[in-house]
């Protein structure tokens, strides 16, 4: 990966580092180890609740909230060998705001240090449409693996946690897909995406603009709706240019990562996932903000105005998956 990277995201580390030095029923676990105000612990709560009325939907909420699956689950995959996953990845909409670090801080447990300069750090929401979505099939077989709508929002990490490997990193705060299979899936099967339902969502790239909606409808899902335009150049705000001195440097940080982690409340961990996204610099659209209104950021107010962009596509793998 990192020779794919070499001249795209394997400046992300070095940007980071410079900087620096400038019963048996199922019941949803409370993690003794988040100890976050009430507004925070409802911001931070990712309890799964169904979008639409009706016993369907308390039904999958139930088994979406299990502790005592999950468990097993956990004792019985973590023996077997971890099953990569992998999507062609495409129209990635990254919409970016800087926000108070101390504020975004109260939302991290205990021991995990957040990215910082200056008093600020970036909240990044990041919508796109996977291709193919599922384990690595050979030939046209991969053709029939579905193609989802996710959106995934995140803060971003100045080191990773004890027990995980020095690479970059982010926290991940709400992930949310359109697809009921794929959200109960990576509940059911995996910790570090407790995905919530979107009563509906949208993404429509077209020669123009970028738009991309979420409505939560009755469920846990939060609210998103952006519209962008497509920009002549590359160039950063003033509020952005003092922590990461240009364009290129900004998206290299936002957009390539290695890894993320996110908490478990069951059980009061951290589950920790490798990934590999060579992300193409070259590649890179800029997008002027029209329209950004999402749901965090009554929790998270912005001290900047959104910083955007387009990767047009990109491989994904989802490489590993551990408690730490």
């Amino acid at each position: 990966m990192r020779a794919v990277l070499r001249h795209g995201c394997a400046s992300r580390r070095h940007i980071a580092a410079a900087r620096h030095d400038a019963g048996g029923r199922c019941r949803v676990g409370v993690s003794p180890f988040l100890r976050l105000s009430r507004k925070n612990s409802q911001l931070q709560d990712n309890t799964y609740r169904h979008p639409r009325a009706g016993w369907p939907g308390r039904l999958l909420a139930a088994l979406a909230n299990c502790t005592r699956f999950a468990a097993v689950r956990q004792a019985i995959l973590s023996r077997l060998p971890f099953l990569p996953l992998h999507s062609d990845v495409r129209d990635v909409v990254y919409v970016s705001w800087l926000v108070d670090a101390q504020a975004a801080q109260q939302l991290l447990p205990a021991g995990v240090s957040l990215w910082q300069r200056d008093g600020k750090t970036p909240f990044t929401v990041l919508t796109y449409r996977h291709g193919h979505f599922g384990p690595a099939l050979p030939g046209p077989k991969c053709r029939l693996l579905p193609s989802p709508l996710q959106s995934n929002w995140r803060l971003y990490l100045d080191h990773t946690p004890p027990g995980a490997p020095d690479v970059p990193c982010v926290y991940f705060l709400k992930n949310i897909m359109d697809s009921l299979p794929h959200a109960l899936g990576t509940r059911l099967f995996s910790d570090i995406l407790p995905t919530h339902l979107a009563d509906g969502m949208t993404l429509d790239v077209s020669a123009t603009q970028a738009r991309c909606s979420i409505a939560p409808g009755a469920g846990s899902a939060p609210a998103l709706d952006i519209q962008a335009a497509f920009a002549a150049s590359q160039a950063l705000d003033a509020d952005w240019q003092p922590l990461f001195g240009n364009w290129r440097d900004a998206v290299a940080f936002l957009a390539c990562q290695d890894a993320a982690i996110a908490p478990v409340p069951r059980n009061g961990k951290l589950v920790f996932g490798e990934i590999h996204l060579p992300v193409d610099l070259d590649q890179v659209q800029a997008l002027a903000t029209l329209h950004a209104d999402c749901g965090l950021l009554a929790h998270l107010p912005p001290v900047s105005p959104p910083f955007a962009f387009l990767v047009p596509k990109v491989p994904f793998k989802a490489l590993s998956e551990r408690l730490l």
